[in-house]
C-alpha cells in the first residue's frame, strides 16, 4: 500500500498543483520510508530509533513542498515544523533563559534547575515537545550556531528525536570556510550518521518557472492585482506555515512578521515609514531570496523620507540579487515623480523595471 505522502504527491499531480519531476522520485521514496518507520512501535521499550532524512539540492526544486506533504500526514503526534533560523532563535533564547534564570524560573521552564551547562536541559525540553523535528532551509553562517549545533544534536539524538531537514547544501558543505569549522564538523558527522542523505538536483527551478509565468509588479486599481499577488504568494509558499523572523542588526531586533522559509512579506509602511536604515535592508536582502512588498503608494514631496528609504531598500535587494514581488498603486515611473531626490529616484525606477523582467529572474540568485 502506498504511503500517505506518496498518495498525497500523486493526488497533487493529478490536480495539476504539481508537475511530475523524475528528480523528486527518490525524495518521495525516502520520505515514505521515514513515514513508515515513524509508525512502528516496539512491543517493549517504546519507539525505536529512526533514521531521519536530509534532503538537499538547489533552490526551487520542491524540497519544501515535499516536506509539507510529509509533515501533514506523518504518523507522529509530537511533531514540529520550523524554518531553521526560527528554531535556532528559540534555542538561543532558551540558553539565555537558563543562564540568566534563578532556581525557580529554571524549574518553571525546564522542569529542573541543576547544572551549569544549558545544552542538556534545552535538549530535554525540545525532546519533550516533539519526537519529530522538521527543519526547512538549514544553513549555518553564524559562529554562535556552529558552536552549539554539534552538542545540541548529540543530546537530541540520544533522546531518539528524529529530524527531517531540507537544505541547499550537502552536509559536508555546511558552514564551508566558517570560523573554527573543525569544531562544527561533529554536527556534520551526526547528521550523516542519523539521516538518509538524499540529493534533489533536478534541472528545473519550479519556483522560478512560476514567477516567470506571472507578473511580479502588480499595479492598478482593479481587484485582479490583489488576486494575482495573493495567488503568487500562496503558490511560492507552497503550504509552508508563516512565522515571524528576527534579524539581529547592530544589536537591534528587526522583526519581519510574515515569512515562510526564504520568502518574506511586508507592507511599504512597515519597511519604509519605520526607522530602518541601510544595514536593516541589507540584512533583509541577505536573509530572504524573495521579498513581497504590499501597498506601495504614490509618493509626494511630503513623503521624501519614505522615498529615500525605498531607494535604499531597492538598492540592497538589487545588489543582493534578491527577487522582488510588489503590489503598487501605479507603475514604477509614477511612484515618486517630484520632490527632493526625484532625479535620483529615476535610477530606482530603472532598477524596478529591470527586476520585473524575465532576464532578471533568470539571473537572480536566491539565498540559501
Amino acid at each position: 500500500m502506498p504511503s500517505r505522502i506518496a498518495r498525497a504527491y500523486e493526488t497533487r499531480l493529478k490536480q495539476g498543483l504539481l508537475t511530475r519531476d523524475p528528480a523528486q522520485v527518490g525524495a518521495v521514496a525516502a520520505l515514505s520510508r521515514l513515514e513508515i518507520d515513524l509508525g512502528k512501535r516496539r512491543l517493549f521499550g517504546g519507539a525505536p530509533q529512526v533514521t531521519g532524512v536530509y534532503l538537499w539540492g538547489p533552490p526551487g526544486r520542491g524540497k519544501s513542498i515535499l516536506m509539507d506533504l510529509f509533515f501533514a500526514d506523518a504518523p507522529e503526534p509530537r511533531k514540529t515544523r520550523a524554518h531553521f533560523h526560527a528554531f535556532m532563535a528559540r534555542v538561543h533564547d532558551l540558553i539565555r533563559q537558563w543562564r540568566e534564570g534563578d532556581r525557580a524560573s529554571r524549574q518553571r521552564v525546564f522542569g529542573t534547575h541543576r547544572g551549569d551547562d544549558p545544552i542538556e536541559p534545552v535538549a530535554a525540553l525540545i525532546a519533550s515537545e516533539a519526537r519529530l523535528l522538521c527543519f526547512d532551509e538549514l544553513q549555518v553562517s553564524d559562529i554562535a550556531d556552529a558552536m552549539i549545533l554539534g552538542r545540541l544534536f548529540d543530546a537530541l539524538f540520544q533522546k531518539k528525536v528524529v529530524v527531517c531537514i531540507t537544505s541547499n547544501r550537502a552536509p559536508d558543505q555546511l558552514y564551508r570556510d566558517g570560523i573554527n569549522r573543525p569544531l562544527f564538523t561533529p554536527f556534520i558527522d551526526r547528521i550523516v550518521e542519523h539521516c538518509q542523505v538524499v540529493a534533489l538536483a533536478g534541472a528545473r527551478d519550479w519556483r522560478l518557472d512560476r514567477m516567470k509565468a506571472s507578473r511580479v509588479w502588480f499595479n492598478g486599481e482593479d481587484g485582479a492585482r490583489r488576486t494575482g499577488f495573493e495567488q503568487l504568494w500562496a503558490d511560492l509558499r507552497g503550504g509552508m506555515p508563516e512565522c515571524p523572523a528576527h534579524l539581529a542588526v547592530l544589536g537591534r531586533d528587526v522583526v519581519i512578521a510574515r515569512t515562510a522559509g526564504g520568502l518574506a512579506r511586508a507592507t511599504f509602511d512597515q519597511l519604509c515609514e519605520a526607522p530602518l536604515g541601510p544595514q536593516d535592508y541589507l540584512a533583509i536582502a541577505e536573509r530572504f531570496h524573495t521579498l513581497f512588498i504590499e501597498d506601495i503608494p504614490l509618493l509626494g514631496p511630503d513623503r521624501r523620507q519614505a522615498a529615500r528609504r525605498f531607494v535604499t531598500l531597492i538598492d540592497a535587494l538589487y545588489e543582493a540579487r534578491t527577487r522582488l514581488v510588489a503590489i503598487a498603486v501605479g507603475a514604477p515611473e509614477q511612484i515618486y515623480p517630484a520632490g527632493d531626490g526625484a532625479f535620483e529616484f529615476e535610477r530606482t525606477v530603472s532598477r524596478l523595471n529591470e527586476m520585473s523582467s524575465v532576464s532578471w529572474l533568470d539571473q537572480a540568485r536566491p539565498r540559501e
